[in-house]
């Protein structure tokens, strides 16, 4: 199993953090999160994502019509999502 730090912005972070929607997604393919936000404000915020089976296996959940529906609910920006592989 692999370890993935996703970064992203998102239209609220207030919004993000109290939504059940991230953990309920990755929850259902069999993986954790734990959330982060910068202490200095702003839009962008993190995930460390585990229990990754590989990072082909998250690109490709990444790009579901599940995803999308929960990123939108979330308000993540998907344009703006960078992924970090733990080496």
């Amino acid at each position: 199993m692999t370890t993935v730090i996703a970064v992203h912005d998102v239209d609220d972070v207030t919004r993000w953090l109290g939504s059940s929607r991230r953990a309920e997604f990755f929850g259902a393919h069999g993986m954790d999160v734990r959330p982060f936000v910068s202490p200095g404000g702003g839009s962008r915020v993190g995930l460390i994502i585990e229990n990754v089976p590989s990072l082909e296996a998250l690109t490709e959940v990444l790009q579901g019509a599940d995803a999308a529906e929960a990123m939108k609910l979330d308000g993540v920006h998907p344009d703006t999502v960078e992924l970090f592989v733990a080496s």
